[in-house]
């Protein structure tokens, strides 16, 4: 295959579908993982959609194996599906913790373990998607913070190890982009009212630049990371992506 390939996680979601379509309209063949099921061409910019759960041992071992004998190669993998659980931690079952940890993190680890062989021949790059909520949280989603606060360390330990087989880790952590994941975590208590459209309002106007993100700027910093050219120089590294939400005192 003349393209360079990339395999994205969760490509069906706000981001992933996003990112799926910014690689394929930048000449990248794309692969597309979910556990939802899609047929060919419902998700814009997938050419190869595989059915999976990425948390699953066999599963993960599985995708790699069907990339490597239908593409044969893989240059670029983006840890992107992630799950989030809006509670209280007290309130937090184990087994939804559990969910958590393997969905967004266990899920990294074996996708780095089954695809290392083809990064290694392509000298490729992993971009994993964190979030901001890896540096500064909010109340009663401590699970998804504690999963991408370990996800942004991984990154730095990874990008040590894999440096010998020039393989670049970074990560991408978005802040508030207008997905189903972000509306579906709107009434978790830290934010006031009940309707969705002045919630995301309200949620974009305690940004600096004024308003939410949109998937498709989370896109275009993991192709900058993804790109072999662009980002050569840079590893181990976590870029903020948020509107300058983190950026601000708490106190002003």
């Amino acid at each position: 295959m003349d393209k360079k390939v990339v395999l994205i996680t969760g490509a069906a979601g706000g981001i992933g579908s996003a990112t799926a379509k910014v690689f394929s309209d930048n000449g990248w063949h794309v692969i597309g993982v979910d556990r939802r099921e899609f047929e060919k061409g419902e998700i814009p910019g997938v050419d190869h959609f595989i059915k999976a759960d990425i948390a699953e041992i066999e599963s993960s071992k599985a995708i790699f194996e069907e990339v490597q004998s239908e593409e044969g190669r893989l240059d670029a993998l983006i840890n992107n599906a992630a799950v989030q659980v809006a509670k209280p931690l007290v309130e937090t079952t184990p087994e939804e913790w559990d969910m958590v940890m393997a969905s967004n993190l266990r899920s990294v680890y074996l996708g780095v373990r089954h695809s290392y062989e083809m990064l290694k021949a392509s000298e490729g790059s992993i971009i994993n998607v964190s979030s901001v909520h890896a540096i500064a949280t909010s109340a009663n989603i401590a699970a998804y913070a504690a999963s991408k606060g370990a996800l942004s360390a991984l990154t730095r330990a990874l990008a040590i190890e894999l440096t010998d087989d020039n393989i670049r880790v970074n990560a991408v952590l978005p802040g508030a982009v207008d997905t189903p994941m972000l509306r579906a975590g709107l009434m978790r208590g830290h934010l006031e009212g009940n309707d969705e459209y002045e919630l995301v309002k309200a949620l974009g106007a305690k940004h600096v630049i004024g308003r939410v993100g949109q998937p498709h700027e989370i896109a275009r910093a993991i192709l900058f990371l993804a790109d072999g050219e662009w980002s050569s120089f840079m590893t181990g590294q976590s870029i903020v992506v948020d509107g300058g939400a983190t950026i601000r005192l708490s106190t002003e």
